[in-house]
Protein backbone atom coordinates (compact mmCIF):
# COMPACT_ATOMS: atom_id res chain seq x y z
CA UNK A 1 0.00 0.00 0.00
CA UNK A 2 1.44 3.38 -0.96
CA UNK A 3 2.73 5.51 1.88
CA UNK A 4 0.43 8.40 0.95
CA UNK A 5 -2.61 6.12 1.50
CA UNK A 6 -1.35 5.06 4.93
CA UNK A 7 -0.52 8.66 5.80
CA UNK A 8 -3.96 9.89 4.70
CA UNK A 9 -5.79 7.14 6.60
CA UNK A 10 -3.77 7.46 9.80
CA UNK A 11 -4.31 11.23 9.93
CA UNK A 12 -8.08 10.95 10.33
CA UNK A 13 -10.13 8.83 12.77
CA UNK A 14 -12.91 8.56 10.18
CA UNK A 15 -10.53 6.84 7.77
CA UNK A 16 -9.19 4.59 10.53
CA UNK A 17 -12.79 3.53 11.18
CA UNK A 18 -13.33 2.88 7.45
CA UNK A 19 -10.19 0.75 7.40
CA UNK A 20 -11.54 -1.41 10.22
CA UNK A 21 -9.10 -0.02 12.80
CA UNK A 22 -6.18 -1.18 10.67
CA UNK A 23 -7.50 -4.44 9.19
CA UNK A 24 -7.68 -2.74 5.80
CA UNK A 25 -3.91 -2.27 5.82
CA UNK A 26 -3.34 -6.04 5.55
CA UNK A 27 -1.88 -6.44 2.02
CA UNK A 28 -3.60 -9.77 1.29
CA UNK A 29 -7.39 -10.28 1.42
CA UNK A 30 -8.30 -7.10 3.35
CA UNK A 31 -12.01 -7.95 3.01
CA UNK A 32 -11.42 -11.26 4.72
CA UNK A 33 -9.44 -9.51 7.45
CA UNK A 34 -12.31 -7.03 7.89
CA UNK A 35 -14.71 -9.94 8.28
CA UNK A 36 -12.39 -11.52 10.88
CA UNK A 37 -12.41 -8.24 12.82
CA UNK A 38 -16.21 -8.48 12.88
CA UNK A 39 -16.19 -11.81 14.76
CA UNK A 40 -15.21 -10.42 18.20
CA UNK A 41 -17.64 -7.54 17.65
CA UNK A 42 -20.39 -10.09 16.98
CA UNK A 43 -19.42 -12.12 20.06
CA UNK A 44 -19.64 -8.99 22.20
CA UNK A 45 -22.95 -7.83 20.72
CA UNK A 46 -24.56 -11.28 20.87
CA UNK A 47 -24.77 -10.96 24.66
CA UNK A 48 -27.18 -8.02 24.28
CA UNK A 49 -30.83 -8.08 23.27
CA UNK A 50 -31.72 -8.40 19.60
CA UNK A 51 -33.03 -4.81 19.65
CA UNK A 52 -29.67 -3.48 20.84
CA UNK A 53 -27.85 -5.72 18.33
CA UNK A 54 -30.02 -4.56 15.42
CA UNK A 55 -29.77 -0.92 16.52
CA UNK A 56 -25.99 -1.21 16.56
CA UNK A 57 -26.03 -2.69 13.04
CA UNK A 58 -28.31 0.07 11.69
CA UNK A 59 -26.24 2.84 13.28
CA UNK A 60 -23.03 1.18 12.03
CA UNK A 61 -24.46 1.00 8.51
CA UNK A 62 -25.35 4.70 8.51
CA UNK A 63 -21.97 5.70 9.97
CA UNK A 64 -20.29 3.31 7.52
CA UNK A 65 -21.98 4.99 4.55
CA UNK A 66 -20.71 8.37 5.66
CA UNK A 67 -17.23 7.23 6.75
CA UNK A 68 -16.49 5.06 3.72
CA UNK A 69 -17.66 7.86 1.43
CA UNK A 70 -15.33 10.29 3.18
CA UNK A 71 -12.42 7.85 2.91
CA UNK A 72 -13.11 7.05 -0.74
CA UNK A 73 -13.15 10.77 -1.53
CA UNK A 74 -9.94 11.42 0.41
CA UNK A 75 -8.14 8.55 -1.33
CA UNK A 76 -9.66 9.29 -4.74
CA UNK A 77 -10.66 5.62 -5.16
CA UNK A 78 -14.24 4.37 -5.04
CA UNK A 79 -14.39 1.36 -2.73
CA UNK A 80 -10.66 1.18 -1.99
CA UNK A 81 -9.80 -2.42 -0.97
CA UNK A 82 -8.68 -1.14 2.43
CA UNK A 83 -12.17 0.12 3.26
CA UNK A 84 -13.52 -2.81 5.27
CA UNK A 85 -16.21 -1.27 7.46
CA UNK A 86 -18.66 -2.67 4.91
CA UNK A 87 -17.43 -6.22 5.59
CA UNK A 88 -17.77 -5.67 9.32
CA UNK A 89 -21.38 -4.53 9.00
CA UNK A 90 -22.15 -7.24 6.42
CA UNK A 91 -20.94 -9.97 8.77
CA UNK A 92 -22.96 -8.49 11.64
CA UNK A 93 -26.05 -8.66 9.40
CA UNK A 94 -25.19 -12.29 8.60
CA UNK A 95 -25.10 -13.17 12.29
CA UNK A 96 -28.40 -11.56 13.30
CA UNK A 97 -30.27 -13.94 15.67
CA UNK A 98 -27.68 -16.68 15.18
CA UNK A 99 -26.84 -18.87 18.19
CA UNK A 100 -23.37 -18.20 19.58
CA UNK A 101 -21.33 -21.31 18.81
CA UNK A 102 -17.98 -21.66 17.08
CA UNK A 103 -19.52 -23.59 14.18
CA UNK A 104 -22.22 -21.00 13.41
CA UNK A 105 -19.59 -18.25 13.62
CA UNK A 106 -17.55 -20.22 11.07
CA UNK A 107 -20.56 -20.96 8.83
CA UNK A 108 -21.52 -17.27 8.94
CA UNK A 109 -17.98 -16.28 8.02
CA UNK A 110 -17.96 -18.71 5.06
CA UNK A 111 -21.40 -17.71 3.79
CA UNK A 112 -20.60 -14.01 4.01
CA UNK A 113 -17.24 -14.32 2.23
CA UNK A 114 -18.84 -16.43 -0.54
CA UNK A 115 -21.68 -13.97 -1.15
CA UNK A 116 -19.39 -10.93 -0.80
CA UNK A 117 -16.97 -12.31 -3.41
CA UNK A 118 -19.58 -13.90 -5.70
CA UNK A 119 -21.90 -10.86 -5.70
CA UNK A 120 -25.07 -12.55 -7.05
CA UNK A 121 -27.87 -10.34 -8.37
CA UNK A 122 -28.80 -7.70 -7.10
CA UNK A 123 -25.49 -7.43 -5.21
CA UNK A 124 -23.61 -7.17 -8.51
CA UNK A 125 -26.03 -4.53 -9.79
CA UNK A 126 -25.65 -2.42 -6.65
CA UNK A 127 -21.86 -2.86 -6.74
CA UNK A 128 -21.74 -1.44 -10.29
CA UNK A 129 -24.40 1.26 -10.17
CA UNK A 130 -24.54 2.81 -6.71
CA UNK A 131 -21.69 5.20 -6.00
CA UNK A 132 -20.30 6.81 -2.88
CA UNK A 133 -20.47 5.51 0.64
CA UNK A 134 -23.94 4.07 0.13
CA UNK A 135 -22.67 1.96 -2.77
CA UNK A 136 -19.69 0.77 -0.76
CA UNK A 137 -21.93 -0.35 2.11
CA UNK A 138 -25.02 -1.53 0.21
CA UNK A 139 -23.47 -4.43 -1.70
CA UNK A 140 -22.15 -5.88 1.56
CA UNK A 141 -25.53 -5.32 3.21
CA UNK A 142 -27.13 -7.42 0.45
CA UNK A 143 -24.38 -10.05 0.74
CA UNK A 144 -25.08 -10.09 4.49
CA UNK A 145 -28.81 -10.58 3.89
CA UNK A 146 -28.15 -13.49 1.49
CA UNK A 147 -25.78 -14.97 4.07
CA UNK A 148 -28.26 -14.42 6.89
CA UNK A 149 -31.00 -16.27 4.99
CA UNK A 150 -28.66 -19.09 3.98
CA UNK A 151 -27.31 -19.48 7.50
CA UNK A 152 -30.78 -19.56 9.04
CA UNK A 153 -31.85 -22.23 6.53
CA UNK A 154 -28.86 -24.34 7.59
CA UNK A 155 -29.60 -23.73 11.29
CA UNK A 156 -33.28 -24.60 10.83
CA UNK A 157 -32.33 -27.73 8.85
CA UNK A 158 -29.89 -28.84 11.54
CA UNK A 159 -32.49 -28.33 14.25
CA UNK A 160 -35.12 -30.17 12.18
CA UNK A 161 -32.81 -33.14 11.56
CA UNK A 162 -31.81 -33.31 15.23
CA UNK A 163 -35.40 -33.22 16.53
Amino acid sequence: MPLDVKHTVLQNPVHILSFGFGAGFIPFAPGTMGTLIAIPIYLLLASFSSIIYLSFVVVSFVIGCWASGQTANALGVHDHPGIVIDEIVGYLVTMLLVPVTWYWVLWGFLFFRIFDIWKPWPVSLVDKRVQGGLGIMLDDLFAGIYSLLSLHIVIWSAEFINS
